[in-house]
């Protein structure tokens, strides 16, 4: 199998984004969840109508999606840009700002690919390297503008004591740079619930959202958390929980209650963990669920030295969830789009007239199937394509007769000592 990503380049400036926002796009044949085939017109960012298969004319661009189950698009609530694409590099990992930029530019790039037309990374900030890896993770988003919503969170290491006062102040100055949210590691300073204050301290100030890694393995600590965060807005997140998992069963389900209860998002990472929590395993998911606590699916590291085969994949958490975590392949793909959305904050996307054109199309028919094998995916951000994902399989003929669904196969001369064309299908 071969497959091949293209993302086009990022317009120049604003207003040529906004020119591509107003433009309309008609996407055909699309299948939905529920069965039907219908058109679907975009405009101006948003989707302007949904009819029957052939009802809608097409006044710009059309984009024949026949084979492709339209969604939904995915997001990313749980990145680390600074860190990805570095486990191959040789010595020591590189935070220079131009390096920092190209590995995180080349990283939202392939999680756009995959479906994740917003995503949020987190970046940490103080140490020898100061705010120079956020700088450079702004200066990546400015440069994507138009292709994908990228969001940084800043993550100071200590905030407590004489050591603390220094990130503190840097977690400040992070803000005004344009870091969207605050978060870090409570569980790493000398004072776990005295850096949850600090944090919140500077999210009220600047009225942003707070996102806090944690393993979850201490239920104590966990409910001080929740109970400090319960109610503050724009909200709180906290992940990846996989000591919740470790936890007996009555213990994490008053944990899960007093998450629940504060209206604290759980963003699990099913592909494995990240460079901010030390233990690996997952969280308890469908326990979480049944005690009322939104549960989102993040990748977490990026072929980095937590995760060295990371993939950044969305579908491929929604797969885990469903084929390791036993949710309804609906509920898993929720997990990577309306949950993952709402957890960062950002309105509800459905195939319906009116709401966002934050699409993805993924070849086949029905959503088990596109969570198990469908590599061949468009992507839709702001009403237009800005992504597009092409898998091919080809088998060579054998005697065997062999009833296969077949494609067209482009017209090219054969290559010298190649076997005798076979069927060719598209996943």
């Amino acid at each position: 199998m071969s497959a091949d990503s293209k993302q086009p380049q990022p317009p120049p400036e604003d207003g040529a984004a906004a020119t591509a926002d107003s433009t309309s796009l008609l996407l055909s044949h699309a299948r939905l969840t529920d069965g039907r085939t219908v058109d679907v017109r975009l405009v101006g960012g948003r989707i302007e109508a949904v009819g029957t298969a052939g009802s809608l004319a097409a006044v710009g661009a059309r984009v024949d999606l026949t084979g492709y189950l339209l969604l939904p698009a995915a997001a990313e609530p749980h990145a680390h840009a600074d860190t990805a694409l570095s486990a191959d590099s040789p010595g020591p990992v590189s935070y220079a700002p131009e390096e920092v930029q190209r590995r995180a530019t080349e990283a939202a790039l392939l999680q756009l690919g995959h479906g994740a037309t917003a995503q949020r990374a987190h970046v940490r900030t103080g140490d020898v390297h100061g705010l120079g890896p956020l700088e450079a993770v702004l200066q990546a988003r400015r440069s994507l503008r138009g292709l994908v919503d990228l969001t940084a969170v800043a993550v100071p290491r200590l905030l407590t004591g004489v050591a603390g006062a220094d990130g503190l102040a840097m977690l400040r100055d992070a803000v005004k740079m344009g870091a969207g949210v605050v978060g870090g590691c409570p569980d790493l300073d000398p004072d776990p619930s005295g850096y949850v204050e600090a944090v919140l301290e500077v999210a009220g100030e600047h009225g942003v959202p707070v996102d806090l890694h944690t393993d979850g393995g201490d239920p104590a600590r966990l409910a001080r958390l929740a109970a400090m965060a319960g109610g503050l807005r724009p909200g709180v997140s906290v992940g990846p929980c996989a000591g919740l998992g470790r936890l007996p069963a009555d213990v994490a389900r008053r944990a899960a209650d007093g998450l629940a209860a504060a209206g604290v998002t759980v963003v699990c990472l099913p592909q494995g963990g990240c460079g901010s929590t030390e233990r690996r395993g997952s969280a308890p998911v469908r326990l979480l669920r049944a005690a009322g606590v939104r549960v989102a699916a993040g990748s977490g590291a990026l072929r980095d030295v937590a995760n060295p085969v990371g993939r950044g994949d969305p579908l491929e958490a929604a797969y885990l969830l469903a084929s390791l975590g036993g949710l309804p392949p609906e509920d898993a793909y929720a997990a990577v789009s309306a949950e993952a959305r709402a957890a960062m904050g950002l309105p509800e996307v459905r195939v319906e007239a009116g709401f966002p054109a934050e699409l993805l199309a993924v070849r086949g028919e029905r959503l088990s199937g596109v969570l198990s094998l469908a590599y061949s995916r468009i992507a839709v951000h702001r009403g237009r394509v800005v992504a597009r994902t092409s898998a091919v399989r080809e088998y060579c003929d054998s005697a065997a007769a062999l009833d296969l669904p077949r494609q067209a196969r482009p017209e090219r001369p054969p290559e010298p000592g190649s076997p005798p064309a076979g069927p060719v299908v598209r996943s």
